[in-house]
Formats: structure tokens, sequence, C-alpha cells
């Protein structure tokens, strides 16, 4: 059964408050926009406002609109007739026309061609769908929750994107943060998918254990929740009967993760350390401590560590 704190895990502020304003955006008719980096969840947070919604009955479509060519992603969203193109042999109902009475979920809005983006504008308004082909439209009732990891924004500004479809897309906007400036939440989530594992697999692996955690919880995650997801499945592999420690991950991963390891095992002394054998040099650090040189700058914010004696112009 289907529940929302299954499905969006996380005790942090920002995954608390999204729990909180999923089921009004659910109850209401608005369109709905879902942005976030690449695997932080976007797809489950659509399918929290089909399931949470009135429309939970009727079906949940999904398209991913940047898997699919110029050249079939109108055949895929609207429908084509017979012989309306080479190949065409029989009928085909639409993305669009499928989800009638529920929920379309338009992954990757962005990489939609303008062309694309206009005919999907007109059967926002009209709310009807011509099949490539025909001459004639189908009434159809498809509340539309469209995704992406673009800057819609600039996209629009650099008129890759229409501005009318962007403001009828941008009614109920849904921000997911990225997996690192939520740490806390890195916990959260590596206990779920173990518990799921562990069903799954009928195996007893244990938690991770509190040395190892602070290495995930210093890791940038640049994959978000689905890179987390996939270093605990490949603990799996050969799972431990007990706690995961950092000799429990593979070692492409041991290499990853170590290295956020230190003597005096403070964050706060790695990030100088790096910055020492780096010279001053952040762009370097950053990448040493495999993380963003934002991330970087975001951290020595937070530890009120000032620019060091040895700091260089980078």
């Amino acid at each position: 059964m289907w529940q929302l704190d299954t499905a969006i895990v996380g005790t942090s502020s920002a995954i608390t408050a999204l729990r909180a304003y999923l089921p009004k955006v659910a109850r209401s008719r608005a369109t709905v926009l879902v942005t976030g980096e690449t695997g932080t969840g976007k797809e489950r947070v659509a399918r929290a406002v089909h399931e949470l919604g009135p429309r939970s009955p009727g079906p949940f479509v999904v398209v991913n609109c940047g898997a699919l060519p110029d050249s079939l992603i109108e055949s895929e969203l609207f429908g084509h007739m017979r012989g309306a193109f080479t190949g065409a042999h029989a009928n085909v109902q639409g993305a669009i026309a499928s989800a009638d009475g529920g929920t379309l979920f338009l992954d990757e809005i962005g990489e939609l061609s303008l062309f694309a983006q206009a005919r999907l504008l007109r059967v926002l308004e009209s709310h009807e769908v011509q099949p490539v082909g025909s001459t004639r439209s189908r009434q159809i009732d498809v509340r539309v929750v469209a995704a992406t990891n673009r800057e819609l924004e600039a996209d629009v500004a650099a008129q890759r994107f229409r501005a009318d479809l962007f403001y009828r897309l941008n009614i109920a906007r849904l921000v997911i943060p990225p997996l690192r400036e939520r740490p806390d939440d890195v916990g959260v989530l590596a206990d779920h998918t173990i518990a799921e594992f562990n069903r799954r697999d009928r195996c007893r692996v244990g938690r991770v254990a509190e040395p190892l955690l602070r290495c995930l919880q210093a890791h940038d995650w640049p994959g978000n929740v689905r890179e987390l997801r996939n270093l605990i499945e490949a603990v799996f592999i050969d799972p431990p009967e007990g706690s995961i420690h950092l000799a429990h991950l593979p070692p492409v991963f041991q290499r990853v993760f170590g290295q956020y390891r230190s003597t005096s095992d403070s964050e706060r002394a790695r990030m100088l350390e790096a910055l020492e054998r780096c010279h001053g040099n952040k762009a370097e650090a950053a990448k040493s401590l495999n993380c963003s040189r934002m991330t970087l700058y975001r951290k020595l914010a937070k530890y009120h560590v000032n620019a060091p004696p040895f700091e260089k112009l980078d």
C-alpha cells in the first residue's frame, strides 16, 4: 500500500515541509512543476501528487521527454493515425490520451523541442488532443505534472523554452533540495534502503556504523538519493551480518568514502588540510575533497573558517 512517509523519506526541515505541502497540492487542480537535480526523486514526488489526490484511481502515465527524439515525441504524446507517416501501420493512442482521468508525468520537460512545447501548451489550454495525421480532436481530462533538472527560467531567457508554457506549468512549484544540503537525511535514507533490501533479499544487514556514516554525511552526493541507493545495493552483493563498515563497501566505494577519514575525524580539519595541501586554491581543494567549490565555500562559512594565510588568488 502506498504511503507518503515511506515514499518521501527524510527528517530535514526541507523534506518535512515538502511532505506537509504535498497533500494540499494534490487536492488542487493546478499543474505542477517539480524541480531538482538528477537523482533527487522527482518521479516519487510526482507519484505522491497523483496518489494523494482525487485522481489516484486513474492512470499514472510517465513520459521521459529526454529519451525520445523529436521525430517520435509528437507521436508519443499525441498519438497518430494509420498512414500518418512511414511505419504508422495502425492507429496509436498517445500518452496524453492514455492518461485521461489520471495524471501525466512529463519528466525532463526542458528537453522538449519548441514545436512540441507549442502543441503541449495548446493541449493544456484547450483540454483537447489531436493525433498526428488526424483532423479531429478528442476531449481529455488530464492533470499534468512536469519535472526538470534544468533552470527553466534561464532557458526562457535564452528562448530555449517557451515563456507561456513555463508560466502555464509553474503554478504549483515543488523544489527538492539536493542531498548534500541535508546531510541529516543520509542516515535516515540509508536505514530505509537497508530495510527495503533486507526484505527483498531476506537478509539481516545492520545499520551503517557511525564512523562510516560520518564519511557518508561529508560526501557531496552528485548523484543524490539514487547514488546513495546504489551504494547500499552494492553492499548487498556480499551482505555483512551486522553493521556496515567501510571495509564492507566494494573497493571502488572504499576509495571514494575512505578519503573522508582523518586523524582528527574533523571535517573542519580536513578542509584546512586540503586547502594547505593545495596552497589555498579552493577549486583544487574542493576537487580533492570530492565536493563542489560552492559546497566548500558553504562549509568554510559553516565552520567560520577565514581565508588561511597560505591562500592564493584562484
